[in-house]
């Protein structure tokens, strides 16, 4: 599988069922599109593991009720259907990205809870995030935006809308040559990358930041 993201060939597991990859397609006035109202998940599978499994699907739930949508679907049936989108491509080494949304519907203010709440599974073969960075070093930027006060947003959501200023850190990184951008929380202590968490160990101890403006 190459290519755009688009235009591969494959399946997709879309409102319970698989569907042609090329036709997982959503309507312009998908409501997630326009409002942010859209949960994910971006998860390993290793020889035919999802490492926590369970526990992504569990937090996918969980992150559509902080931001006021119920996901259809139980933990066991999202885990049925990461299995499946990973038996119709084909792979046991693979990115899982599940998501759920508010689609069209009734609704095209800011409140949509008229609107059917969506979701799809999609797996494909990507390798390391940093590529050789991984193993060499990555080297980061500092980014100009700060995680946000969880009094401002729902921080423990894993919510698209999150990710609008780790998506500008992140260009921005890349113009000066960075892998990544690191990230302050509202306090100004170190937070995550854009798209990764950051630890150290010190005299033998993991040392993680404060989790409460990110995951």
């Amino acid at each position: 599988m190459a290519g755009s993201y688009e235009d591969r060939d494959g399946k997709i597991w879309l409102d319970g069922q698989l569907v042609e990859w090329r036709d997982a397609q959503v309507h312009i006035l998908t409501h997630a599109m326009h409002y942010a109202s859209s949960v994910f998940e971006g998860e390993r599978c290793y020889e035919g593991k999802i490492f926590k499994s369970r526990e992504h699907s569990d937090r996918l739930i969980k992150s559509g009720q902080l931001i006021d949508f119920e996901i259809p679907y139980t933990v066991d049936e999202i885990e049925a259907a990461k299995q499946a989108a990973l038996d119709a491509n084909g792979l046991k080494d693979a990115y899982v990205r599940a998501v759920a949304w508010r689609g069209a519907g009734n609704d095209m203010g800011v409140a949509s809870r008229g609107n059917p709440v969506r979701m799809a599974v999609a797996v494909w073969a990507w390798g390391n995030y940093y590529g050789d960075a991984k193993m060499k070093g990555a080297k980061l930027d500092i980014a100009k935006w700060r995680r946000p006060d969880p009094a401002t947003a729902p921080s423990q959501a894993k919510a698209a809308g999150l990710y609008m200023i780790a998506t500008m850190s992140k260009h921005a990184a890349e113009d000066k040559g960075c892998s990544d951008a690191m990230m302050f929380d509202y306090r100004g202590y170190v937070a995550e990358a854009t798209g990764a968490n950051i630890f150290f160990v010190k005299d033998g101890e993991v040392h993680t930041p404060t989790p409460d403006a990110f995951l």
